[in-house]
């Protein structure tokens, strides 16, 4: 009966710990998210002729992206463009606030 319960408490423990690593590692998840970097402060990806980190030349440039929360790219409070018009990040390219 002993090596019973020995077995079980040590399932039990092996749960609860995969179960601890898979919720830190959902935490720690990230996702590129386009349009949503100040100009200089991108993580990549930045347009033709660019090498990558720090490289967008416009706030909100959207083929520049960086890398953010999963889950919460679209979320992300922007200013609103000069026409007016709502701003959000994307997990895709985006064709406005391009360097001219």
């Amino acid at each position: 009966m002993s090596m019973l319960k020995t077995v079980a408490i040590a399932g039990a423990l092996t749960a609860a710990l995969a179960a601890q690593t898979s919720v830190a590692q959902a935490a720690g998840e990230k996702e590129k998210c386009f349009g949503v970097a100040l100009a200089g402060e991108n993580d990549c990806a930045a347009g033709e002729g660019t090498t990558c980190k720090g490289t967008s030349k416009v706030d909100y440039q959207g083929n520049a992206w960086s890398l953010v929360d999963a889950g919460t790219c679209t979320e992300i409070e922007l200013p609103a463009m000069a026409d007016g018009t709502e701003r959000s990040g994307s997990t895709e390219p985006l064709m406005r606030d391009l360097p001219a």
